[in-house]
């Protein structure tokens, strides 16, 4: 027979363990709604400001028969060195966001080191950090603190040197992974070529702005140079946000999911603690009755 105060402290703590994670789904909840509107506002200046590179780029395409003559935009097809940056959340309780980020990761190098290709890694966030540390990968960089509380100028310090190594020849491309907001219930993981500028992923065809830029021939590779540093910049800081959101969004639902499996298991501990009760109150029954026969 089960022993009833037994299942009773089980029922009371998966109760107090359920008030936890509906209290967490609330808090994740809460979270979200700030994460999602700051990552949209981030996500329109992101595309206005891939839209004007997308024109300038194809303005000085057509000034040049050979095509766009900028070491940004320069593709190394046999590379020897390239930095993946990752981001990962400082938190866990979000079910498997930080996996599919470093399945990701692992993937990318995979590949590349397989092409005798060599790799740096670059993290942000202690999740994904910890992981490669486990496994004893080794960082170039390890960032904590910037995933959970995103700021740019700390955001453009790793990436600009990034940028810096790129510029003088020391590594030959820059991969941003990171995992993004969809909605509240779906999360994407994105993998992005920062440098050199992928141009399949500009719209160089048409004319994507109506604006009147007169581009001079001296000013291309500056104007291009600071742009695409812009726009490098920005890309890591929206990644960070864009994360933040995925993960509030993922916690919220990891939250209702243990939810749910706690009241489940509520429910399955109560029709045991019935059980075992009626099978206490049968057998006392049963001794009662037994004395009273064995005294007449």
């Amino acid at each position: 027979m089960a022993n009833l105060k037994e299942i009773k402290r089980k029922i009371s703590s998966v109760k107090g363990t359920q008030k936890t994670t509906r209290a967490m789904k609330l808090v994740s909840s809460a979270k979200l709604k700030r994460a999602e509107e700051i990552a949209k506002r981030s996500k329109v200046y992101a595309a206005k400001l891939t839209e004007l590179l997308s024109e300038i780029a194809q303005k000085m395409q057509q000034n040049n028969a050979d095509g766009i003559d900028n070491i940004f935009f320069q593709e190394n097809k046999n590379p020897k060195k390239i930095d993946i940056v990752f981001v990962t959340s400082d938190k866990g309780l979000c079910g498997g966001f930080n996996y599919q980020t470093i399945k990701r990761a692992n993937e990318v190098m995979a590949e590349y080191k397989n092409s005798d290709v060599e790799v740096r890694l670059s993290g942000v966030g202690k999740k994904g950090i910890a992981f490669f540390k486990y496994n004893q990968v080794e960082m170039i960089n390890e960032i904590a603190d910037l995933s959970s509380k995103p700021n740019y100028e700390a955001s453009t310090e790793l990436i600009s040197t990034l940028v810096e190594d790129y510029v003088a020849g020391k590594t030959d491309k820059i991969i941003l992974i990171h995992n993004g907001y969809v909605n509240m219930i779906m999360q994407k993981v994105s993998q992005q070529q920062l440098l050199p500028v992928d141009v399949s992923a500009l719209d160089l065809s048409n004319s994507v702005s109506m604006s009147e830029i007169e581009i001079e021939p001296d000013d291309n590779d500056e104007l291009l140079d600071a742009l695409v540093k812009k726009y490098v910049e920005y890309s890591m800081y929206y990644a960070l946000l864009d994360s933040l959101a995925a993960e509030h969004s993922a916690r919220m639902q990891a939250m209702d999911s243990a939810t749910n499996n706690a009241k489940d298991m509520v429910k399955k501990l109560s029709v045991k603690y019935n059980k075992a009760r009626q099978e206490a109150i049968t057998t006392e029954l049963i001794e009662i009755i037994s004395g009273m026969e064995s005294m007449k």
